[in-house]
């Protein structure tokens, strides 16, 4: 116990738990270190938040994670096998908590680990033999926040990521109000609520305060048009449009009823499934990230993506990103166009997420101004461009999603060790220059960094951990060096192929290179994942499990997939779990090929059966269509004729009208999305009068069961399901580029036969038709309609 060595993890998120787990657990690690995490939160989790109603963090408990749970995982533990391929907050940390237990909390022959919970590191001073830390209390309610010499420690890790501190735009006066966990940023702005989008929950705690007056509804700015922008403005827009059509909607005690989006150029917006073949008949899709990491598409030897992007480079990914959405985003407003012949294709790709955006720009319910907001007086807000100046009057409310100070999360570090590590806290996107892809620098001795980067993949953190815990171990085994020696890289035996990548990495002068040059550089300076995690992977002798080329499974005529997750890096000798059983495999590496296995799964059901259609087509259908129908009677007890008109799809949050009580207990997400149909129009019977005519219906995905159907509503509240009409069957379409879709319904002696028809170009259902034939002892006629944005 004596001998071993002690680190100090800041952070307990997933780069703090990944770097526990590989110094507790790596065979070449085991029984060399003691490790003390100090985590800021009342618990383990980081950033994600531990269940629905935690809401002391910086991210919404509901918020859904903008990459599937085959990326968003540790190559040592696999989800639930009824985990949803997009996990919410809650549920990852719900996962950490899990790895947490596993790995953390294991046998203690395998080293020491302490937790301190609700203390944040204040200062990390280097000296001689490691790092003096001192910690304070991040409990405010009655705590003591004397600052604590928490000791020395021979190793610091730092793992606390990028979301130091919410950023204000200059200009707004700020206020700090402080809770238990963290600190959320307010504005004064006079008489309307100004907050950071972090601490955006719901309307009703928006607009606390502030009671709607008999005036005009107003509007919620939303400023910052990247990933935070687009999926803040996204949540509040369908909040908004569940405030209005839900059963006894309650928009009336709501001061605003649309979002004005303050963005700065137009952007890509992908939803969360795409298809690996769009250009198929029938295209497939899967989760989005999945064919992002299809290293098959990839040319050979892999070079890096990101950083620098060339003119030429950036029109190359422009034209990739208009075939996989199908549109070059013209046709849903001006702002949002990066049309072939644009000025902005020259420029460095800029994306976000997001299932709604796009249809709530669509629909009027987000408007769209460009530039930088301003200023905010009393219920005005005044946005600035190049040339102009724009007042958006009317305003209910501002959410600032201006993303996040990293300068913060190293306020600890002395200006010395600010200056070794290049330390720049106005380069929003790589703050620090550091060695090895974001790991060290061999400048500060024994600190390593884990997870400290702009949009941090999981995989790419848990190989940082790996790469620490080499470091660590390598200098542990070490004589002490020389007070002479200017670089901390220790050797390391025991990881043969490491020292030779050490010596020819260059990541710290590519970075102060992108420094250099902005307008050249990446969105995300460190977001190739494949090349990260192959170099990562080459470095520390760690192979990929590639899939076998010969499973035709994994491919179509169209696309071959190779998918590659954090689980496809499995480290043979050092994520090693539990201890070995006569023999067998360890419960990692078990857990490990269930990961795979389930990606694998995944996968083939996306390309050879219709996985995820169903959801692609119902997230399409939001906002309004153009609808003309035929109605022909074989009867003449019922007229024939034509209906020309209007059909909506009014999104609001699921209900649970009409199903029974198993049904509901199947419901995988209670927190999903639900559509209001409406349709509204004219109807003119064959040499008859004409007449306005209404329907409604409910239709709802359950993603459990991949499931679309539509419900019949009921007659005393149209706004609420009545009883099932019909659930779809997908199949590809024969007729067009697209899917096509059955089903039947047997009301009482009628049945009605009925087929759907959906056109697709790229995610988007850009037609449909319905026809369905009814027919019993009363009834003989068709309904054929087509629908059109």
């Amino acid at each position: 116990m004596a001998d071993r060595k002690t680190v100090c993890i800041i952070g307990a998120g997933p780069s703090g738990l990944a770097a526990a787990k590989n110094l507790l657990w790596d065979r070449r690690a085991r029984s060399k270190f003691r490790v003390t995490i100090v985590e800021s939160q009342p618990r383990i989790g980081g950033l994600w938040p531990s269940s629905r109603s935690d809401n002391g963090g910086l991210v919404h408990p509901l918020m859904l994670a903008n990459q599937s749970r085959h990326t968003v995982q540790l190559s040592g533990l696999a989800w639930e096998d009824d985990a949803p391929s997009f996990p919410r907050a809650w549920q990852i940390g719900a996962y950490l908590e899990r790895y947490f237990q596993r790995y953390c909390r294991g046998p203690q022959e395998i080293g020491d680990l302490v937790v301190k919970l609700s203390r944040r590191v204040v200062r990390a001073e280097p000296i001689d033999s490691g790092w003096h830390v001192w910690t304070q209390a991040t409990d405010t309610e009655g705590g003591d926040r004397e600052v604590v010499d928490a000791g020395v420690f021979d190793y610091l890790v730092v793992a606390s990521g990028y979301f130091g501190s919410p950023n204000v735009p200059e200009g707004l006066e700020t206020m700090s109000t402080t809770t238990t966990t963290t600190t959320t940023t307010t504005v004064n702005s006079g008489s309307v609520p100004v907050v950071h989008s972090s601490a955006y929950r719901d309307l009703d705690t928006l607009f606390a305060g502030h009671p709607p007056t008999k005036d005009q509804k107003g509007k919620i700015v939303v400023a910052g048009g990247q990933f935070s922008g687009v999926e803040i403005a996204a949540t509040i827009a369908s909040h908004l449009s569940s405030a209005e059509h839900a059963p006894g909607a309650a928009i009336d005690t709501i001061p605003a009823a649309s979002v004005h989006h303050v963005i700065q150029q137009p952007f890509w917006v992908f939803p969360l499934h795409t298809s690996p073949a769009p250009a198929a008949n029938a295209p497939p899709f899967l989760p989005f990230d999945l064919p992002s990491y299809n290293i098959r598409k990839r040319p050979q030897p892999l070079a890096d993506t990101q950083g620098h992007i060339t003119a030429e480079t950036a029109r190359f990914v422009h034209g990739l990103f208009e075939t996989a959405l199908g549109t070059d985003q013209a046709e849903i407003h001006p702002a949002l166009a990066i049309a072939k012949d644009s000025t902005v294709r020259d420029a460095p790709p800029m994306m976000a997420v997001s299932d709604t955006y796009l249809e709530h720009v669509r629909s009027g319910r987000i408007t769209l101004s460009t530039g930088k907001l301003d200023a905010v007086t009393d219920t005005q807000a005044v946005v600035t461009d190049v040339s102009r100046s724009e007042n958006v009057d009317n305003v209910a409310a501002v959410v600032l999603a201006t993303g996040f100070s990293a300068a913060t999360s190293l306020a600890f570090f002395p200006e010395s060790v600010k200056q070794a590590l290049h330390f720049d806290a106005t380069d929003a996107r790589q703050i620090v220059a550091l060695a090895f892809n974001g790991t060290y620098h061999p400048a500060v001795a024994n600190l390593a960094f884990v997870g400290f980067y702009r949009s941090p993949y999981w995989g790419v953190m848990e190989m940082q951990a790996r790469l620490a815990t080499a470091l660590f171990v390598s200098d542990a085994a070490s004589p002490p060096p020389s007070k002479d020696v200017a670089s901390w890289v220790p050797a390391t035996p025991q990881w043969p192929q490491l020292a030779s990548a050490l010596a020819d990495d260059r990541s710290i002068e590519r970075t102060l290179s992108l420094r250099a040059d902005p307008e050249r550089t990446s969105q995300f300076p460190m977001g190739d994942y494949l090349f990260l995690m192959h170099t990562f992977g080459e470095a520390l002798g760690i192979p990929r499990r590639a899939a076998d080329p010969a499973d035709a499974a994994l491919q179509t005529r169209d696309v071959a997939l190779d998918v590659v997750t954090p689980a496809h890096y499995f480290d043979g000798d050092g994520d090693q779990g539990d201890e070995n059983t006569g023999g067998g495999p360890t419960v990692d590496s078990l857990d490990t090929v269930k990961a795979i296995e389930h990606t694998a799964a995944t996968v083939k059901a996306g390309l050879h059966d219709t996985r995820f259609v169903a959801r692609a087509v119902f997230r399409s259908l939001q906002g309004t269509w153009k609808l003309d129908r035929t109605l022909t009677s074989r009867l003449p007890s019922h007229p024939s004729g034509r209906f020309v008109g209007t059909a909506e799809f009014r999104l609001r949050q699921r209900t649970k009208d009409g199903m029974s009580e198993s049904e509901k207990l199947g419901e995988e997400d209670e927190d999903e999305f639900e559509y209001l149909y409406v349709e509204d129009g004219i109807f003119t019977a064959l040499n008859g009068p004409s007449f306005q005519a209404t329907r409604r219906y409910v239709w709802r995905y359950n993603a459990r069961d991949d499931r679309m159907s539509v419900w019949f509503a009921r007659t005393d509240d149209s706004s609420r399901a009545d009883y099932l009409f019909h659930a779809l069957e997908f199949s590809p379409s024969l007729m067009r580029k697209g899917w096509k879709a059955t089903a039947g319904h047997l009301c009482i002696d009628d049945f009605y036969d009925v087929h759907y028809e959906f056109g697709v170009s790229g995610v988007n259902v850009t037609n449909w038709t319905l026809e369905y034939g009814v027919r019993g002892p009363k009834k003989d006629y068709t309904i054929f309609g087509t629908y059109r944005r």
